[in-house]
C-alpha cells in the first residue's frame, strides 16, 4: 500500500527526509511498518456489523481457552499445565482471526499515527472490541459453570485472586506487563506471513500471561465471571468492575508505552515519510 522511501542523503530540497543512520540497513522494519498501517487502516474503516461479529468471536475464542484451562486446572492441580492447556484460546484467536480488545494497540495506531485512521475510529474499536469480548465472555462464563460444575471450585478461585489484587502498584504493574505480552505477541505474528511460524507467539506468550497471572482486563474478567456465577465467590460485581477499569489502565501504558511507542523509533524517518505525502 505504501512504497519505501529510497533517499538516505540529503539534497538540496529542504524538505526532503533524511533517515537516521543505519535505518536503511533494516528494509524489514519499514515493510513491517507498512503491513501494520495498512491492516490497521482496514480494522479502523471496519462496517459495524463486522466489528460486532469479530469483537464476539474474540471473547468466544479466548473463552474456550478459559474452560480448557479450568479443566485441567481442576483435574491436575497444576497450575502451570492448566496454563500450557490455555493457549489453546490464542490458537483460536490466531485461526479464527477474531480479536481481543488488548490486540488492537499495535496496529490499529500504527495507522493512527500515519494518519491513515483517527483517534475517533481508534476509540471506537477500543470501546465495542471490549464491551463485546465482554459479552460473548460473561455468556461462556455462563455455559462452563452450568455444563460442568467441577471447574466451579478453581473458577472462584482463580477469579478471587484477581479481584483481590486491587488497585496498588503490584496490580498496575501486572497489567502493564500484561500489555506489553499481549502487544508483542502482535508484533512477533506481523513479522512474517507464515501462519505455522505465527503459532509459535500465540502459544509461548499466552502461556506466559497466563502462567505468571498477569492482570489482563478481558482474560480475567472471565474468569471472574465464572467465579461470580458459580455461586460463592468472596467478590461482587463492582470488585470486578474496578479490577477492571485499573486492569485496563495498566494494559494501555503497558501496550503503547513499552511496545508500539518505542516500534516507532525504530522507524521515525518512515512515519515522517507517510505522514507527509
Amino acid at each position: 500500500m505504501f512504497g519505501v522511501g529510497s533517499m538516505s542523503e540529503p539534497s538540496g530540497d529542504s524538505d526532503q527526509i533524511v533517515a537516521p543512520p543505519g535505518a536503511r540497513e533494516e528494509p524489514e522494519l519499514e515493510e513491517a511498518f507498512d503491513r501494520l498501517v495498512s491492516e490497521g487502516q482496514e480494522r479502523l474503516s471496519r462496517p459495524l456489523l463486522p466489528l460486532v461479529s469479530t469483537g464476539l468471536l474474540g471473547g468466544v475464542d479466548v473463552s474456550l481457552g478459559i474452560l480448557i484451562y479450568l479443566v485441567v486446572e481442576t483435574e491436575t492441580g497444576q497450575p502451570l499445565l492448566a496454563s500450557l492447556a490455555f493457549t489453546v484460546g490464542f490458537i483460536a484467536l490466531l485461526m479464527a482471526r477474531s480479536e481481543l480488545f488488548t490486540e488492537n494497540f499495535l496496529v490499529p495506531v500504527m495507522a493512527v499515527v500515519a494518519k491513515e485512521g483517527t483517534v475517533r475510529e481508534l476509540v471506537r474499536l477500543w470501546l465495542l472490541t471490549l464491551l463485546l469480548n465482554l459479552v460473548a465472555g460473561f455468556g461462556m462464563a455462563w455455559m462452563m459453570v452450568v455444563a460442568l460444575p467441577d471447574i466451579q471450585p478453581a473458577a472462584v478461585e482463580s477469579g478471587a485472586h484477581y479481584a483481590e489484587l486491587g488497585v496498588s502498584l503490584r496490580s498496575f504493574l501486572l497489567a502493564v506487563l500484561a500489555g506489553t505480552v499481549i502487544t508483542l505477541l502482535t508484533r512477533m505474528q506481523h513479522a512474517t506471513d507464515d501462519l505455522g511460524v505465527r503459532v509459535v507467539p500465540a502459544v509461548a506468550m499466552s502461556f506466559v500471561l497466563v502462567g505468571a497471572q498477569l492482570f489482563h482486563s478481558v482474560l480475567d474478567s472471565i474468569l471472574m465471571f465464572a467465579g461470580l456465577l458459580s455461586g460463592g465467590a468472596p467478590y461482587g460485581y463492582t470488585d470486578w468492575l474496578g479490577a477492571l477499569g485499573w486492569s485496563v489502565f495498566g494494559n494501555l501504558v503497558g501496550g503503547l508505552g513499552l511496545v508500539t511507542a518505542l516500534r516507532l523509533l525504530r522507524v521515525p524517518h518512515r512515519v515522517q515519510e507517510i505522514r507527509s505525502q
